[in-house]
C-alpha cells in the first residue's frame, strides 16, 4: 500500500528508467535526418567505420548505441518496410543492458530484436537470439535477415530438422545465430560428448536475447535437458505393478493429494501389494525395485489423464506439453513414470535410460556472459528472474494506448453450464461475424467444444499446435471475419493475429478463456491476443467450481459465496472479490511451482559447479596443444602416492612396517607389474616413492617408445576422454539415485540440501580419483601387437578414426532428445554398423570377444 502511494507521488524505478530511455530516443531521432539522406553505399560505409571503432576498441558498444539504432531504424525502413517505432528503441536499449523487455502482444519485438543483435554483432563474438520452436526461430532469422545481411553481418539458424555436425558448425559460426532453446542446450551437452574439437559447434557464449523468456526460462525450466542411454533394466516390474495398482482401493490402500500431486501408500496398503506382489517383505534389498515402480504406477493411474496431460499416438505415450497445449515428441517423463503410463495404457513399454549429460536451462543460460529477455507477460515473475537470472524487468508502454475490454469473470455452478454459456456466446458472435478465440487448458477440453461446435454446425478450427508452420498460419488467421478457432492455452505463441477495418468496426477479436490457468501469465498472454496496436477487441473468462483450479484450491471460498447469493442452476456470478479470490489460487500455485523451480536450481547449483570443472578438463584434453605426456606423468605420481597410502606405508614411517608384499600384490593386479620386494626392502619412504614412480614410468616408455610421439599422445589422449566420459556417466546415476533418496533425511531434522552438498563434494572428490588413476591404469596395461612401428601407426590412427566415427553415429541414434529422460535406439546385431564401416554390427563394433590393436590388454 505504502509502496504504492510512494510511486504515485516519486514515480515507480520503471518510470525512472523510462524516462532514462526517452532522452537517448531523442538523441536517436535527431539523427534520423543525417542518414536518410544517405545512399544504401554510404550507409553501409558509414556503418563499417562504427563496428570498426568498436573492434579497434576505440569506442563501447554504449558509445556507439545511438547512432547504430539510427542506421539500424533506417535500414529496416529500407529492406523490411518497417520503421522502428519509440517505444521499440526503449526496448532495444533494455535488451542491450541484460533485461527483460516487457512489451504487449502486436508491439513487434522481433523488430525490436534488431537493434539490440546489431549493436552487440560489432563485437564479432557472436549473437544468439533464443525462441520457442522452429518454426519462429526459422520465420524470424528469414524475415530479418536481409537487414543483418545488408550491414553484412552473417545470418545462422539451428533446428532440430538441421542434425548435421557441419550445418550446426557453420550456423554457429555465423555473426548472428537464431535458434530453438532445447537445441542450444543440447548443441553443448553434445559438444561435451564429443571427441574431437573440430566436431564442437558452439565457440562462445557471448550474448543471447531469449524472445519468449517466460516461457523459456519460468515454464520449461522445471525440466532439465538430458542426453541418456539405456540402463538394460527390465520391464516386467511395470506391467506387474500397473496390475496391482489397479487392484489397490483409493482411501484404504492409498491417498491422493492432487494439489501436491503425490500419492501416499498405507500400512494395509503395504500388506495388500506384499500380498499380491507374492513377497514377504516388500522394501527389502532384493525388491527394492518393487516401491518404486508400484509408486509410478499409482501416480500414472490417479494423477496423470489421457488428453490431457499426455495422448496415445501411433503406440506411443506423448507428453502434452501443460503451458502451451503442444505435444512434447521424443520427450519422455523421468524416473519411471513414463514407463508405468506405457504399461497403464497396455502399449509397448521401453527401456528405462540413465543420463549421459544433463544440464537445466537456469544454468545453460545464466553461462552467458549477458543474457535479456522479451515477453509480453513478465511482470508477475519479477522477483524469480531477479533471484534466479540476475535479470531486471522493464515494462514498456504500448505505441498505441490498449482499447480492450477485459471483462469480469464468469462463474458457474457445474462444468456443464460453464460451457452452454460458451457455446451460447459463440452462436451469438458468429452471427455478427464477430471473430472468436476460445481458449482451452487441455485437448481433452479444446475436443469437447469441437463436437458440440459441430453439432451446432458452426464453422470453427481447432488448433492443437502438432505442426509448428501450420500452427502458425491458422493463428495468423483467426482475427478473420467470421473466424471460430479453438486453441489449446498459448498455442501459436508468437505469431499476430491482425483484424482489418470491418471486424474493428464489428468490435475487434473476442477472446473467450474456458478455464484459469494455474498461472495467471497464461490467461495474460491469451489475453493479449486481442486488441493488439490499439485495436478494439474483448475478453472474458468463463469458469466453474468443477475447473480443477477452483476444485483443488478456490472453491469452497467462492461455493459459499454462491449459495448465500442463492445462485440458481444456470445462472453465474460475476464480481471483482469472485475474480481476485480466483487470482489468489492462482498466486498459491505461482508460489508452488516457483519454490520447484527454485529448488531444482539450488540442487543443479552443486552438479553444475562440478560439471563446469569436468567440461573444462574436457576441453583442455581435445586441444592439441595441451600437454597431455606431462599431466600423465604428475597423475602417476599421485597414483604411487595412493598405493603407498593403502599398503600403510608413510613418510616417517619405520621401514619395518612397511608391507611390502601387499605393495608387489597391488602393482601386480591393477598395472601386470611384476616387482621384487627384496629391491625395496632397505629403501626409505621418499626412495622408495621415487623409484616406483620411475619404474611404471620406464615400463610404459618402453611401451610407448615404438610410436611416434603424435601417435602416443593420441592415444593417452583418447583413452583419458574415455575414462573421464566412462566415470562422469556413472557419477551423474550416483547423484540421481542420492538425490531421489535425500529428501528422507528431512525426517532426521536434517536438511536434505545440505546433506546433498556434503555427499556430492565426497562423490566428486572419488569421481576425479577414479578418473585420473583408472587412466594410468588403463594406459600400463594396454599391449600392441604389432610387426612394425609404421603398421602399428596405421592400426592404431585407423581405430582412433572408427571409434570416432561410431561415436559420431552413436550420438546421432541419440539425437532424438528427451524431456527428463530419452531412449537410444540399440543396433540390431545384423544391421549395418553406425560406425559406417560397411559390415554387420556383430562382425563390427558390436562384436564381443577381445579387443585387438591399441586396446588389446
Amino acid at each position: 500500500m505504502l509502496q504504492a502511494l510512494m510511486g504515485k507521488i516519486f514515480g515507480t524505478s520503471n518510470d525512472r528508467e523510462l524516462k532514462k530511455y526517452s532522452k537517448r530516443v531523442s538523441n536517436i531521432n535527431a539523427l534520423e535526418a543525417k542518414y536518410e539522406v544517405l545512399s544504401d553505399d554510404e550507409l553501409k560505409e558509414a556503418f563499417s567505420e562504427l563496428k570498426n571503432s568498436v573492434l579497434n576498441e576505440e569506442k563501447t558498444l554504449t558509445d556507439v548505441l545511438e547512432d547504430s539504432f539510427a542506421i539500424t531504424r533506417e535500414v529496416g525502413k529500407r529492406v523490411l518496410n518497417m520503421r522502428h517505432f519509440d517505444v521499440q528503441l526503449i526496448g532495444g536499449m533494455a535488451l542491450h543492458e541484460g533485461r527483460i523487455a516487457e512489451m504487449k502482444t502486436g508491439e513487434g519485438k522481433t523488430l525490436v530484436a534488431t537493434l539490440a543483435i546489431v549493436l552487440n554483432a560489432m563485437t564479432g563474438k557472436g549473437v544468439h537470439l533464443v525462441t520457442v520452436n522452429d518454426y519462429l526461430a526459422s520465420r524470424d532469422a528469414s524475415e530479418m535477415g536481409t537487414l543483418y545481411n545488408f550491414l553484412g553481418f552473417s545470418v545462422g539458424t539451428v533446428l532440430e530438422s538441421n542434425s548435421e555436425p557441419q550445418q550446426k558448425i557453420e550456423a554457429y559460426n555465423c555473426d548472428i545465430t537464431y535458434g530453438t532453446n532445447n537445441e542450444f542446450g543440447f548443441d553443448y551437452l553434445r559438444d561435451n560428448m564429443s571427441y574431437s574439437a573440430d566436431q564442437m559447434a558452439q565457440r562462445n557464449h557471448n550474448f543471447v536475447i531469449v524472445d519468449e523468456v517466460d516461457s523459456i526460462l519460468i515454464d520449461e525450466a522445471r525440466t532439465p535437458l538430458i542426453i541418456s542411454g539405456p540402463t538394460n533394466r527390465t520391464m516386467q516390474d511395470y506391467s506387474d505393478a500397473n496390475t496391482i495398482a489397479m487392484q489397490l482401493v483409493k482411501d484404504e490402500h492409498f491417498t491422493v493429494d492432487e494439489k501436491d500431486k503425490v500419492v501416499l501408500i498405507t500400512e494395509d496398503g503395504i500388506t495388500k501389494a506384499e500380498e499380491l506382489f507374492g513377497v514377504e517383505n516388500l522394501y527389502s534389498v532384493e525388491n527394492s525395485s518393487l516401491p518404486h515402480a508400484l509408486d509410478q504406477a499409482l501416480k500414472a493411474n490417479y494423477l496423470f489423464e489421457k488428453d490431457v496431460d499426455y495422448v496415445i499416438n501411433n503406440g506411443e505415450v506423448v507428453i502434452v506439453d501443460e503451458f502451451t497445449g503442444r505435444l512434447s515428441e521424443g520427450r519422455r517423463f523421468s524416473e519411471g513414470l513414463h514407463q508405468a503410463l506405457e504399461a497403464k495404457e497396455k502399449v509397448q513399454i521401453k527401456e528405462e535410460t540413465q543420463t549421459l549429460a544433463d544440464i537445466t536451462f537456469q544454468n545453460y543460460f545464466r553461462m552467458y556472459d549477458k543474457l535479456a529477455g522479451m515477453t509480453g507477460t513478465a511482470e508477475t515473475e519479477a522477483t524469480e528472474f531477479s533471484q534466479i537470472y540476475s535479470l531486471d524487468v522493464v515494462s514498456i508502454p504500448t505505441n498505441i494506448p490498449v482499447t480492450r475490454a477485459d471483462l469480469n469473470d464468469l462463474i458457474y455452478k457445474t462444468e456443464g453450464e460453464k460451457f452452454n454459456a460458451v457455446i451460447e456466446t459463440i452462436k451469438k458472435l458468429s452471427k455478427t461475424g464477430q471473430p472468436v478465440l476460445i481458449g482451452t487448458a487441455s485437448i481433452e477440453k479444446s475436443e469437447v467444444l469441437h463436437e458440440v461446435l459441430k453439432k451446432e454446425k458452426i464453422a470453427h478450427t481447432v488448433l492443437n499446435a502438432k505442426n509448428h508452420a501450420q500452427e502458425g498460419e491458422i493463428i495468423k488467421n483467426a482475427g478473420s471475419k467470421g473466424a471460430v478457432t479453438i486453441a489449446t492455452n498459448m498455442a501459436g505463441r508468437g505469431v499476430d493475429i491482425k483484424v482489418n477495418e470491418e471486424v474493428k468496426a464489428l468490435g475487434g477479436l473476442y477472446i473467450i478463456g474456458t478455464e484459469r490457468h494455474e498461472n495467471r501469465r497464461i490467461d495474460n498472454q491469451l489475453r493479449g491476443r486481442s486488441g493488439r496496436q490499439g485495436d478494439a477487441g474483448t475478453t472474458q473468462f468463463y469458469l466453474s467450481l468443477e475447473d480443477n483450479l477452483l476444485r483443488i484450491f478456490g472453491s469452497d471460498k467462492i461455493k459459499s459465496i454462491m449459495e448465500r447469493l442463492g445462485v440458481e442452476d444456470g445462472e453465474y456470478i460475476e464480481s471483482k472479490m469472485v475474480t481476485r479470490a480466483v487470482e489468489k489460487a492462482q498466486m498459491k500455485v505461482e508460489n508452488m511451482h516457483y519454490e520447484g523451480r527454485k529448488q531444482i536450481v539450488e540442487y543443479d547449483d552443486v552438479a553444475n559447479e562440478q560439471r563446469k570443472i569436468v567440461y573444462k578438463f574436457r576441453n583442455q584434453l581435445l586441444d592439441k596443444e595441451f600437454d597431455i605426456i606431462s599431466k600423465i606423468d604428475d597423475i602417476r605420481v599421485e597414483y604411487v602416492d595412493n598405493i603407498l597410502n593403502t599398503c600403510d606405508i608413510f613418510d616417517g614411517g619405520a621401514k619395518e612396517d612397511f608391507n611390502l608384499k601387499k605393495l608387489s600384490e597391488i602393482l601386480k593386479e591393477e598395472i601386470n607389474l611384476d616387482v621384487n620386494v627384496d629391491d625395496y626392502a632397505n629403501l626409505e619412504f621418499e626412495e622408495l616413492q621415487y623409484s616406483l614412480t620411475d619404474v611404471i614410468k620406464k615400463s610404459y616408455d618402453n611401451k610407448m617408445s615404438v610410436l611416434e610421439e603424435e601417435i602416443q599422445n593420441d592415444i593417452a589422449r583418447e583413452l583419458y576422454l574415455k575414462e573421464l566420459d566412462s566415470a562422469w556417466r556413472e557419477h551423474l546415476y550416483a547423484m540421481d539415485n542420492m538425490k531421489t533418496g535425500i529428501r528422507l533425511r528431512a525426517y532426521n531434522q536434517k536438511d536434505p540440501l545440505v546433506e546433498y552438498k556434503k555427499e556430492s563434494f565426497n562423490l566428486f572428490t572419488e569421481l576425479i580419483k577414479d578418473i585420473k588413476f583408472n587412466t594410468i591404469k588403463t594406459l600400463q596395461i594396454i599391449q600392441f601387437r604389432m610387426d612394425s612401428p609404421e603398421e602399428e601407426a596405421a592400426e592404431v590412427a585407423q581405430q582412433l578414426e572408427m571409434q570416432r566415427r561410431f561415436d559420431e553415429a552413436a550420438r546421432q541414434l541419440n539425437h532424438k532428445l528427451q524431456e527428463d529422460e530419452s531412449s537410444v535406439k540399440k543396433v540390431a546385431r545384423n544391421e549395418s554398423c553406425p560406425c559406417g564401416s560397411g559390415k554387420k554390427y556383430k562382425q563390427c563394433c558390436g562384436k564381443s570377444g577381445p579387443k585387438k590393436g591399441i586396446f588389446a590388454s
